[in-house]
């Protein structure tokens, strides 16, 4: 499993909508022109909605991928002290980069497994054989779930991990799952290469 450092952003968007209005005896009338612009502010301030209301994402507790028999629960991942990614403790288990988007927000959502361990297979072990139009569920923690379509499974040398493609925001939902693969380096004790599975969200 690499430990691949991502870059992450976000950005803040703030609405401000300013209403003034007076009025004194004998004042005259503005023109229409002026009438309807005042509407149209107090209809605009109607339908504001405050950011006190807001819901957060509920976070992700299981990955679900029938294709390839995948059905785990999720770990919470951060960083390791040298500042990479942490990787799940456990072979059978995957991982949520909790640092990172929430799966179904807008962004690249990252979820980590181990391909094999020195007892057999692990989590991730198929993950190679996932193809366009392949469907990955992830549960959340209030029981809802938001489904994603496979777009492409590349592999890709660790000195070569595409941080940006796979931890850069995007503007629509994305979701990124990230395994061990290529040939073996038995000196080093890990893979070469990895496997990364790029999707994006489905109805």
């Amino acid at each position: 499993m690499t430990r691949a450092t991502g870059r992450l952003a976000a950005g803040v968007a703030a609405l401000a909508v300013a209403l003034a209005g007076c009025s004194a005896a004998g004042a005259q009338r503005p023109p229409p022109a002026a009438t309807a612009t005042t509407a149209a502010g107090v209809e605009a301030a109607r339908q504001f909605h405050s950011t006190r209301g807001y819901r957060a994402t509920p976070v992700p507790v299981r990955i679900e991928i029938p294709r390839i028999g995948v059905a785990s629960s999720l770990a919470r991942l951060g960083r390791a002290p040298d500042r990479t990614v942490e990787v799940p403790d456990r072979w059978e288990q995957a991982g949520w980069y909790a640092l990172g988007t929430r799966p179904g927000d807008p962004g690249s959502a990252v979820i980590l497994g181990h391909v094999d361990s020195k007892r057999g297979p692990a989590v991730f072990f198929r993950l190679r054989e996932l193809r366009p139009g392949d469907q990955i569920q992830v549960v959340r923690a209030d029981g809802s779930s938001v489904r994603f379509a496979v777009d492409r499974t590349a592999q890709y040398g660790k000195r070569r991990f595409p941080t940006d493609d796979v931890y850069y925001p995007t503007l629509t939902p994305a979701l990124r799952l990230v395994t061990c693969g290529g040939s073996f380096d038995a000196t080093a004790g890990h893979y070469r290469s990895n496997v990364i599975v790029f999707a994006t969200r489905s109805p």
